[in-house]
């Protein structure tokens, strides 16, 4: 195992940075409401056993296909946003003339220091990054290995112009060989502006950590980026609360929201969404069209594999939210928006 996956340590200068957020309090980032993962002890020989229980059966039949990226088609002007979305909590958007890419976890395994292997449903997903075009930016909703992965960090060093990441997550990417020049970190509500796209940190219900000794010690949270004509939100991880509603109010609803759905448990709700959760946080936000992310990637919880998709589908359809399914590598662009049952293939 390679401690560099751990990422970078804390110094006496960082810590004295984070103190200075008013989400740090008791020598860690804190939720803006009481939130625990209900897990103790006693409780993981029973997880470990959920998780491998049935496990064969849980996951596709086969590997998912990843469609051909189609480059040109991407990069073309295009007055509404275009994205493709690779599974679980990575997309590729093209918005106004730029390209942003989210929480790129392209690697072949989400656990690579843990004793459970978690692999990608889909294969040759590391590869894809060589076909990629210059990327204008990288954002990080936060530092869990599902979501910042080495291995992509490292295959895309040299093809981005900058980055702009969760509080504390600039620490990983400089121990990796990230021009630290390029790196900007935000705190909840902050903003950068990146050729006149306005991009805003917005809080979740989470937490981060990548070892034994640095849980909370990084913020975590969601993305909004207000273009010329739209605006786009990226939920990020974490449970239920009445910040999903304030963050809607904040920027009048929007008109795309990437919406975490999958990898959740009864044990940790609080800091996961249900698939009904997920449509209700997206109708607090005034979320116009929707789109549920953070599954078809990996095996993450104890439910099978398809059961985030089908439940927000049934409670979209419950409560009139019109939502998107785009297959894994599906250029997709929010002027004809396309949505298909191809999961069920597999």
């Amino acid at each position: 195992m390679s401690f560099k996956q751990f990422g970078g340590k804390i110094t006496p200068q960082l810590l004295e940075q984070y103190e200075k957020s008013p989400n740090w309090n008791k020598g860690k980032f804190q939720n803006l409401q009481e939130t625990t993962m209900d897990i103790g002890l006693r409780d993981y020989p029973k997880l470990i056993r959920q998780q491998l229980k049935g496990r064969a059966e849980r996951i596709p039949k086969s590997p998912i296909p990843i469609l051909p990226f189609q480059k040109e088609e991407f990069l073309a002007h295009s007055e509404q946003m275009k994205f493709v979305w690779y599974g679980h909590s990575v997309m590729l958007m093209r918005l106004d003339g730029k390209t942003i890419l989210i929480d790129p976890m392209l690697g072949p395994d989400s656990s690579p220091i843990g004793p459970i292997r978690t692999s990608r449903f889909s294969e040759g997903s590391l590869d894809l990054i060589d076909d990629f075009p210059e990327i204008d930016l990288i954002v990080m909703t936060h530092d869990h290995y599902d979501h910042l992965d080495l291995s992509s960090i490292l295959r895309l060093k040299g093809k981005v112009k900058k980055y702009i990441v969760a509080l504390g997550v600039k620490r990983h990417l400089i121990r990796w060989g990230i021009d630290e020049k390029l790196i900007t970190e935000l705190d909840w509500w902050g903003n950068q502006e990146l050729d006149g796209i306005k991009v805003t940190f917005t809080p979740s219900r989470h937490f981060s950590g990548r070892g034994l000794r640095d849980r909370a010690q990084s913020l975590w949270g969601g993305w909004v980026f207000q273009g010329q004509k739209e605006t786009i939100w990226v939920s990020g991880d974490g449970g239920y609360g009445p910040h999903f509603k304030e963050i809607g109010d904040k920027f009048g609803g929007f008109d795309f929201g990437f919406m975490e759905c999958g990898q959740y448990n009864e044990l940790w709700r609080q800091i996961h969404m249900f698939p009904d959760e997920s449509v209700q946080a997206a109708t607090d936000a005034g979320v116009n069209l929707a789109m549920p992310i953070h599954w078809a990637g990996f095996t993450l919880a104890p439910h099978h594999w398809t059961e985030p998709v089908e439940g927000f589908i049934e409670k979209a359809s419950e409560l009139q939210l019109d939502y998107i399914i785009p297959q894994i590598g599906e250029l997709q662009s929010l002027a004809t928006p396309t949505s298909s049952e191809w999961w069920k293939k597999y």
